[in-house]
């Protein structure tokens, strides 16, 4: 049986406690998933991401990521977790004042490897989102789908067992937009990483069994 790597029990997530965005909700999500998260503007899909990499904790009922409680998460704990996983931003999150392949690099820069096994890494993932020809630029100087690819490339590149997406080909060209989707199914089929997507929209042409969580009115519930 799959081992669940996401694990909500009454989740109720808040920014101010009288004012529940998610309330109640009960799921699981097992390794090796890959999962869309749905629901209408404002229905709390990037701030339950949030509270995947505890950006923002529980105010009521329980979440466990990689078996860590998120409730009362020390940061010592929370650096652990955030080695676990690998997060694409709607907005990127790369650092202007450094290369793409430094951008890249940082992940691994953060958990202490050696400078080669940092470089060797981000070169073959530069490789693969197709952008080793601009490893040495800096990230203003590429198109928003470029920024986007170089994001992907930085969240696989300490081999996360989850990869959390928050509507990461919302302002892409097709182009990029297929390329990261077949990054993401890349990264699951081939890698075994669970893909936990945010989204709008769900490609009709996504060519994975996945499951489905929707968004209403605080409520998460599975669409069959």
């Amino acid at each position: 049986m799959a081992n669940s790597v996401i694990k909500a029990d009454n989740l109720t997530l808040a920014y101010k406690v009288d004012e529940p965005v998610i309330k109640n909700s009960s799921f699981d999500i097992n390794s090796g998933s890959f999962v869309f998260i749905t629901g209408p503007s404002g229905s709390g899909k990037s701030t339950l991401i949030k509270s995947f990499y505890g950006a923002l904790k529980p105010v009521g009922g329980e979440l466990v990521i990689g078996g860590v409680s998120l409730h009362d998460i020390r940061p010592s704990k929370l650096n652990f977790l955030r080695k676990y996983l690998g997060i694409i931003f709607q907005d990127y999150k790369l650092i202007n004042e450094w290369t793409i392949k430094k951008n890249v690099m940082l992940p691994l820069l953060i958990a202490g490897y050696s400078k080669e096994v940092c470089e060797n890494q981000a070169k073959k993932l530069l490789k693969h989102v197709r952008l080793s020809h601009k490893a040495d630029r800096y990230p203003l100087e590429l198109s928003g789908g470029e920024q986007q690819r170089v994001a992907m490339a930085r969240a696989l590149a300490h081999n996360p067992v989850i990869i959390l997406a928050d509507e990461p080909t919302g302002n892409l060209d097709d182009y990029s937009s297929n390329l990261i989707w077949n990054l993401l199914v890349g990264a699951n089929e081939q890698l075994g990483t669970t893909v936990v997507v945010v989204t709008h929209h769900i490609p009709s042409d996504i060519r994975i069994s996945y499951r489905h969580f929707h968004i209403e009115d605080g409520t998460i519930y599975e669409v069959s």
